[in-house]
């Protein structure tokens, strides 16, 4: 996989990023992305355990990385770290901002947490962009996992939705998979064959731990959930951002629906899980690999 320095052309292929966010979203136009979808660390305060995985470079190595060099991976010894951001909202709020900036008049914010800081989340996004642009949030309700036995379990995550204008946004509701009518025998037999559209309660799986779909990543999302944001708030040819990339599930699905597509991240496992992922995808040859590490944290004005 050969990487070079990012410059984004929109005319030019979908990109796939290593580095830190925020200097990089620093340089991306204003107004030039249609729909942008993140799901950032949900500042759980859990002790996260993590194998440790130490690359090197080799010239027998199993795996191509950065300028075509070949590695290979020594796993190391488990480790722990408590996940944690004692200034959770000072690292998300400029991010957040550059969003707002970037998004083109029409364009659509998704912002995916849970119960911890969505109500956080929500003033700032009020105060950003208006209360009048507040479309929905959605409750993604899933059923898997641990039970506690103390409380009521929680089994859903938050995802708010933002429009830059509320009088013109796109919002293709014809375009979304349709679901089941909870009880069929209230409408008449051609609406129950047809379907509902969804409301803002998602019913929907998390990735099956053996399912095709399954890339490893710890914080891996569903594609179902990302079909219908991109379906819902996006056309064919159009850019969709996700700036806290992971497993790569947005560029995924972008890709699958004619869609251009940018992907960041500073983690190097999640720019090798990407690769894999969409490298073997028929259009793989239309995403462009950028290495932009050293690109330093500081405004640009455009």
């Amino acid at each position: 996989m050969k990487m070079s320095k990012f410059s984004w052309n929109p005319e030019g292929p979908s990109a796939v990023i290593f580095g830190d966010n925020l200097p990089l979203l620093r340089q991306l136009p204003s107004e030039s992305m249609n729909l942008i979808y993140i799901d950032p660390p949900f500042n759980t305060g859990r002790v996260q355990k993590r194998q440790s995985i130490k690359t090197t470079r080799s010239t027998g190595g199993s795996r191509v990385g950065f300028k075509g060099q070949s590695y290979e991976t020594i796993k190391g010894t488990v480790t722990s770290y408590d996940d944690t951001f004692v200034d959770y909202w000072e690292f998300l709020e400029p991010r957040l901002e550059e969003a707002w900036r970037i998004l083109k008049n029409d364009g659509t914010l998704y912002l995916h947490l849970d119960y911890r800081e969505v109500h956080y989340a929500k003033v700032l996004l009020d105060a950003l962009f208006g209360r009048d642009s507040f479309l929905n949030e959605i409750i993604w309700a899933y059923d898997y996992g641990a039970r506690s036995k103390s409380k009521w379990p929680t089994k859903h995550d938050n995802i708010l939705v933002y429009v830059k204008d509320p009088a013109n946004y796109t919002f293709n509701n014809t375009a979304v998979d349709r679901e089941p009518y909870m009880a069929p025998g209230l409408v008449t037999p051609e609406k129950a064959a047809l379907g509902k559209l969804p409301t803002d309660v998602w019913w929907h799986t998390i990735v099956s731990p053996t399912g095709k779909e399954k890339t490893g990543y710890a914080t891996q999302k569903p594609e179902g959930i990302l079909r219908r944001v991109i379906h819902a708030s996006s056309n064919e040819g159009d850019w969709v951002l996700d700036f806290f990339g992971g497993s790569g599930t947005t560029g995924a699905v972008a890709m699958q629906f004619n869609r251009k597509f940018i992907l960041i991240d500073k983690n190097a496992e999640a720019i090798s899980v990407i690769s894999n992922r969409i490298g073997s995808g028929t259009l793989s040859e239309q995403v462009s690999y950028f290495d932009s590490t050293d690109i330093e944290d500081e405004q640009v004005g455009i």
